[in-house]
Parts: structure tokens; C-alpha cells; sequence
């Protein structure tokens, strides 16, 4: 690059504090893009890792497996939907998207539609920066515009336009034409469930999960959703899944009365919205190592290798003894912790100290849904480095992109206290009003 932005060196990170070279301490208001949720040097994950690098730190796993890899498939399986009971290991979050795709094509190939290669998504969306991924990424508004004349050409639908039960049911008609119209070629349904993250960190209603299953199953479509960045906590759920009119209380500057008014219908079911095919990543490992994970059922496992095939796809780093031991760590200590108390608490403060901002000329909207919270600019920020110093200088590590200012504070970590989630939402008013 010839004109990068600054960086700045990092010494150490514990707690909810990212130590600089310079002497400097930040509070991460990141979580190291979602996946930081324990915060840093956390002594439990800390110590799993040290007892398994003790023991091995990596083995193929092909013809080979190791306890690890069981604990962590078994403790996955009991946290998803009972449908869910097969689960790849993989390298990365991108990395389980691509191999949900595939395993979205092989089981159509195999079950004798080979046309079947095609994916539908919604516009708004991220999965990824390899190339299948970046392929149901939204081709106009994403970050991958460069690249469209290698990637596969996709089926793209309007996402929805706000947070209601209104704005998915008009999304979920126009997947349904889409599907009427492209159905014999399409392999699956590709979502974020309830929050697109790095396409805008935009919200919307639960009820297009459920709309979204009901025609893929009407048109033999599979349904894959992305919960790399959503999974283990992140919304208030402990997966996106399973939000519902009960749990979906997202906080918008924009609505009357801020909040949304989710009256229960009666044709609501609070049950889980189960995919064939689920994506998980990010938070899964708490931060500390890469890795991803694909789940999917009896039904498309035994799809694609019921006349003796295998998934034809195996990385050399696939459920890696370290990642697998941190994982289970970090699973077993999110689910033995008040994650959700935590998660309502940063709710509560990104609320109260983000809004002040909503008065601002120079910002559009503020919105909160469990612990992210986003501010929405009119125009992008219009120096990055100089705003990004800014921040450094108020002790505050954030990221901004475009016109968006953005947090997901380290929610389940100990150290994390009402001052620290106040003080990221302090700043980011700060930064939205200088832009004015």
C-alpha cells in the first residue's frame, strides 16, 4: 500500500486493556472483530492451551482423530439444534463458509441434480473473503467489486430495509419469487441471521428465518446460515437462531419509542429456526486461536455420502488439537457464566451513553441489539487516521469503516465493568461530533 493507515504496536493485551509499545493502554471496544468475548489472557483458556500444548499441538486429522476434536464435536452438538448432529472442523470462519457451499452442492450432485450449483443470498451481506465467499457477498455494496469477474455468479434479494416483522415478510416474498423463478438450479439459501455484520451492521426481524425455511423446504432448497460473527452470546441469544419476538429487542434512535414493538402473533413459534447447514467461527475459540466449524444433519450428511462418496474437502489444519482444547475452554466457560446478564448489561449502557449521539446532524441512526452497538454517519468519516488517533488518545480501540461507527465490547469478560462499555459509547459520540 502506498498510503496505509497507522498502526499501532501492541505489547500485551489482558483483561478488556490492549497494552501499546508506547506505555499507552486501550480499552478494546472490538473484541478482536467478535471474537474476543472472554476479553484477554483469561487464566482458563490460558491454561487449557498450555495443558494441551503439553500434550501435542498438531496431528493430521485424516485416519486419525484425538479427544479434543470429540469433546469439542460433542459439546457443539448439545448446544445447537437437535437436528444438528454432524459437525466438520475447519480452519477458519471463511473457510466453513466455503465448506458449507460445497457441501451444499455435493449433496444435490449426489441426490442426481448436478444443476444444482447456484446460491441465494440478500443483499448486505458478508461471509468471507475467499472466493465462494466473497461470491454471496453483496456484489454491489461489498467490499469484493474488484474481483467479480473470477467469482461465481449468484442469485442476490433485497435485505430487508428496517427491523420489523413488515420489512422480512417483504424480503421473504421476494426470496419466494426469487426461488419460483431459479429454484432447479439453486443448492441453498445463504443467510446472517438477524444481523448482517461487516455489510452494515444491520438488523432485522426474526421472522425471515423462519419464512426463509418454510421455502427452501417448499422448493428443495437448502438453507445455510452464517453464524461466525452472531454465535455464542453475541446477540443476546446463544445463537442468532434462535431469536424470536420474545428475545428481539433491538434499541433503534429511528422507532417510536426506540424500541420495537414485537406483539406476538399468533401464528409466532418460539422454537429455533434449525438450518441444514450452519457456519460457525470467530467467538468460538474465544479469540485465542483460528478456527471454524460446519454442522449440518443426518438428512445432508447421509445426502452426500450415501453411495459411498466423502466430502471432498480436508485442510491440513482441520480441528487442530490447540484450537480444538481453547474451544472447548472458552464453550464450557461461556456456558458456566451469566453471559446473558452480561450481554443485557453492555445492552443497557451502549443505550445510554450511544444516544446522545442520535441528535447529531451528522448521524443517521443509532442502533444497539444485545452487546453491538452501531452508529450510522451521514457522510464517512472523513479522516480514519486522524479519528483513529483520536480514539488511541481517549484510551478507546475502535475501527471504523465508511460511515460507520461500530463497537462489540468484550462481553463476557470479568474485568469488564459499566465504566469501561460507557466509556467506548462516550467516544464514539465524541467521533460523530466532531464529523459535524
Amino acid at each position: 500500500m502506498t498510503n496505509p493507515l497507522p498502526v499501532y504496536p501492541i505489547k500485551s493485551a489482558s483483561g478488556v486493556h490492549l497494552d501499546l509499545e508506547d506505555g499507552r493502554s486501550v480499552i478494546d471496544g472490538m473484541s478482536s472483530w467478535w471474537a474476543a468475548v472472554h476479553g484477554y489472557a483469561h487464566p482458563v483458556l490460558d491454561a487449557a492451551i498450555r495443558t494441551q500444548l503439553g500434550q501435542m499441538s498438531h496431528v493430521m486429522f485424516g485416519g486419525l482423530t484425538h479427544r479434543p476434536a470429540s469433546e469439542l464435536v460433542g459439546r457443539l452438538v448439545e448446544l445447537t439444534p437437535e437436528e444438528l448432529t454432524k459437525v466438520f472442523l475447519c480452519d477458519s470462519g471463511s473457510v466453513s463458509v466455503e465448506v458449507a457451499m460445497k457441501m451444499a452442492v455435493q449433496y444435490h450432485y449426489t441426490m442426481g441434480h448436478s444443476s444444482r450449483t447456484k446460491f441465494v443470498s440478500v443483499r448486505n451481506g458478508y461471509h468471507g473473503d475467499t472466493f465462494g465467499a466473497m461470491s454471496v457477498c453483496d456484489p454491489v455494496n461489498g467490499m469484493h467489486g474488484m474481483f467479480s469477474g473470477m467469482l461465481a455468479q449468484q442469485i442476490f434479494v433485497d435485505s430487508p430495509s428496517g427491523p420489523t416483522k413488515e420489512d422480512a415478510e417483504r424480503c421473504a416474498v421476494a426470496l419466494e419469487d426469487t426461488l419460483m423463478r431459479h429454484g432447479e438450479e439453486v443448492a441453498a439459501v445463504i443467510l446472517e441471521p438477524v444481523v448482517q455484520g461487516a455489510g452494515g451492521m444491520r438488523f432485522y426481524h426474526p421472522k425471515l428465518l423462519r419464512l426463509a425455511r418454510e421455502a427452501c423446504d417448499r422448493h428443495g432448497v437448502l438453507l445455510i446460515f452464517d453464524e461466525i460473527a452472531t454465535g455464542f452470546g453475541r446477540t443476546g441469544t446463544m445463537f442468532a437462531l434462535e431469536q424470536n419476538t420474545d428475545t428481539f429487542r433491538p434499541w433503534y434512535s429511528s422507532l417510536p419509542g426506540h424500541e420495537l414493538n414485537t406483539v406476538d402473533d399468533e401464528d409466532d413459534v418460539k422454537l429455533p429456526v434449525v438450518p441444514d447447514v450452519l457456519c460457525l467461527g470467530k467467538a468460538i475459540t474465544g479469540g485465542y486461536m483460528t478456527l471454524g466449524a460446519t454442522m449440518t444433519t443426518n438428512r445432508v450428511a447421509e445426502g452426500i455420502s450415501g453411495t459411498g462418496g466423502v466430502f471432498m474437502h480436508g485442510p491440513t489444519f482441520m480441528g487442530n488439537p490447540l484450537a480444538c482444547a481453547t474451544a472447548l475452554a472458552s464453550l464450557n466457560l461461556l456456558g458456566s457464566s451469566p453471559w446473558l446478564e452480561n450481554v443485557l448489561a453492555s445492552r443497557d449502557v451502549l443505550i445510554e451513553s450511544m444516544a446522545p449521539a442520535a441528535e447529531l446532524d451528522s448521524v443517521k441512526e443509532v442502533r444497539v441489539l444485545g452487546a453491538i452497538g452501531v452508529c450510522e454517519l451521514e457522510e464517512p468519516v472523513a479522516d480514519m487516521a486522524a479519528t483513529q488517533a483520536s480514539l488511541v488518545d481517549d484510551g478507546i480501540w475502535l475501527r471504523p469503516f465508511g460511515k460507520l461507527l461500530y463497537t462489540m465490547p468484550t462481553f463476557n469478560c470479568p474485568d469488564l465493568t459499566k465504566d469501561h462499555v460507557r466509556r467506548i459509547g462516550e467516544a464514539i459520540c465524541k467521533v460523530a461530533a466532531n464529523a459535524t
